[in-house]
């Protein structure tokens, strides 16, 4: 977290220039704004961090719309809703997370809008569906993981269950985003550290 906050703070100084340039603007308050949500060692609630990330990532919005960058405004988008989701403001997650959505499905952005639309559905289950597992899982996906987890292929993973390999990598998709990850090696780590693995 230590570099991250280096590099946000370098590329921060970097966008003070004269005249302003919007684009290195845009990148350090996207980049700032992330590390305000995912720094836990940062003074303040999860809660105050998000409300700061908020102010940041609206700025990002603005600029990266202003230049007409969709790819990089769906992405803001994406953490405004987490940000919303952490400061409780539920209707502003699934407003985000809709024009996410919709912003990837225009640029042809498949993984994307799915990974947004799976944590839409999540939002729209109740707890109870979800039976209770981490991050919001659905028990198909807690077995994929759990497999994942137990460094099985994509390929064994179908055969073990039954499905196809297209249907395993949907369901990686929708662990990855419920999960905000990015990588097998960190849902392990999620899964090792929730008595998934």
């Amino acid at each position: 977290m230590r570099a991250a906050r280096a590099a946000a703070e370098d590329l921060t100084r970097l966008s003070r220039t004269d005249p302003p340039t919007p684009f290195l603007d845009a990148l350090a308050a996207t980049a700032r704004a992330a590390v305000a949500l995912a720094d836990q060692e940062a003074a303040g609630t999860r809660a105050e961090r998000a409300r700061h990330a908020r102010v940041l990532l609206r700025r990002a919005l603005a600029a990266w719309l202003e230049l007409r960058v969709p790819y990089e405004a769906g992405q803001v988008r994406m953490m405004l809703a987490a940000a919303d989701r952490d400061a409780g403001h539920d209707e502003g997650v699934a407003l985000e997370l809709r024009a996410a959505r919709a912003a990837f499905a225009a640029l042809g952005a498949v993984p994307d809008a799915r990974r947004a639309a799976a944590l839409l559905d999540a939002g729209r289950r109740r707890p109870q569906d979800r039976q209770d597992l981490p991050g919001g899982l659905s028990p198909r996906e807690a077995e994929v993981l759990r497999l994942v987890a137990a460094g099985r292929t994509n390929r064994e993973i179908a055969a073990a269950l039954t499905i196809s390999e297209h249907t395993v990598a949907r369901h990686l998709n929708n662990i990855f985003a419920k999960l905000q990850v990015t990588s097998r090696a960190a849902a392990t780590a999620f899964a090792c550290a929730h008595g998934l693995a």
